[in-house]
């Protein structure tokens, strides 16, 4: 029964390596968040109006303080950051390993 009310949150590695630059930029914002599959799934194909509606759901105090689109830009640039970041740590491919096509 709980099967249908939290149905299974998509995992490719794509979505995960951005979920995880999500939620390191959340620990160097010093932000108290993170984000599990599920909710990053839920999110993310509404872009950055889902991570709009989530600010203003789940943390409406930060907005007496910041704007939206400032806390957006935030943590969206950190994102990309820690994104490019966990890229560049990432093990290199080797011949055997595939390739998602583009």
């Amino acid at each position: 029964m709980l099967q249908h009310l939290h149905p299974p949150a998509p995992t490719d590695a794509a979505s995960e390596a951005h979920r995880h630059a999500y939620n390191r930029a959340f620990e160097e914002l010093d932000l108290p968040w993170h984000w599990d599959a599920a909710t990053f799934a839920r999110l993310q194909p509404s872009g950055r109006a889902g991570i709009r509606h989530w600010i203003e759901a789940e943390q409406p105090h930060l907005l007496r303080a910041y704007g939206i689109d400032f806390l957006l830009d935030l943590v969206q640039a950190t994102q990309a950051r820690c994104h490019a970041r966990l890229e560049l740590a990432a093990p290199a491919r080797t011949p055997s390993t595939p390739r998602l096509a583009a």
